[in-house]
């Protein structure tokens, strides 16, 4: 769907909604807002191409996470408004009234109304678990000092490498790419298996992902020690509307019920989880990210993406 299109479907579907809809859409006390949610489908806003998180193939973790949350909410289905997460993500899907959940939005930007953090993850270090970096579980291990690190352009963890003197030796990956063509993550965990660097610091899933998918082994290191500076953990919600208050409620309910069954899909998807201290998350069955098999359909998940997609940030950061 154009740009355009899109547009007009939106403004047609909040009068659409508003009529067709009288159990959902109705007034609020503050304000006289109404909630524009739809009772029996779930209407998700996605990216078409940013594995693990989603593509539309419905391959990803959100999508694995939407049919969990529609079973549970009693939705009759899921449908997608695909966009890619870039620069009016937010306004041309859940602003358009085109979907109504964002499944995977950082904690605290305004573009969205966050519900309860359902995970908690961080950027990760990759290397080889047979080879002289094991053990490493920060930028400022000596080990590190004559080595090739790969690294995302702009993102925080660079201000560490900096720090610990090894952005000189780094090798730079683009932050926004245009993802019919490129992925960084997927390359730089390529770049490693073919000792063009000697290890890769990513945003935690995708970290955890591509590593799962690789033919050699790989530690996926958490960097939860790297002392003062940016942030590199960070909570993540589901972001809804500012009006629909009653629907935030409703996914705090699921969030909080099916916590469990949440980190089960998380974990499967590689996902770094890690508590309020830093400590990792494990499955039900005692095991890590690294340790559980990969969801048969993940693994099958191309890496090509549509003709539509393009420039899809390769870190947390929300996108209007």
């Amino acid at each position: 769907m154009t740009a355009v299109s899109r547009t007009s479907a939106g403004i047609a579907s909040v009068l659409a909604l508003a009529m067709s809809f009288p159990a959902v859409a109705q007034d609020r006390e503050f304000g006289g807002e109404i909630e524009l949610v739809d009772p029996n489908v779930l209407r998700v806003c996605a990216d078409p191409n940013n594995m693990p998180f989603s593509n539309q193939a419905e391959q990803g973790m959100e999508q694995a996470i939407a049919e969990l949350l529609a079973d549970k909410l009693d939705r009759e289905s899921v449908s997608y408004s695909y966009f890619p997460q870039a620069t009016g993500f937010v306004r041309m899907t859940l602003g358009s009234n085109l979907c109504d959940v964002i499944i995977s939005y950082p904690q605290g930007d305004e573009l969205v109304q966050n519900t309860n953090a359902y995970y908690r993850t961080s950027y990760a270090l990759v290397y080889p678990k047979s080879g002289d970096l094991a053990g490493v579980t920060t930028t400022a291990d000596p080990k590190l000092k004559d080595k090739r690190i790969g690294i995302v352009a702009g993102t925080p963890p660079a201000t560490y490498l900096a720090r610990a003197g090894l952005i000189g030796r780094a090798k730079p990956y683009q932050l926004m790419i245009d993802t019919r063509v490129d992925n960084s993550a997927k390359a730089m965990i390529d770049d490693l298996g073919t000792g063009d660097i000697d290890a890769a610091v990513l945003w935690g899933p995708m970290a955890g992902y591509y590593a799962k998918r690789a033919d050699a082994d790989y530690t996926v290191v958490p960097l939860v020690a790297e002392g003062p500076g940016p942030a590199l953990a960070y909570r993540i919600t589901m972001g809804v509307r500012a009006s629909d208050q009653e629907w935030k409620r409703t996914l705090n309910r699921a969030i909080r019920d099916y916590q469990g069954e949440i980190n089960e899909i998380l974990l499967a998807y590689g996902v770094p989880l890690l508590d309020e201290a830093d400590q990792p998350i494990l499955s039900q069955s005692g095991k890590t990210a690294q340790d559980l098999p990969l969801p048969q359909k993940a693994q099958a998940a191309g890496v090509t993406a549509p003709a539509d997609a393009t420039d899809t940030a390769a870190n947390p950061e929300p996108k209007g």
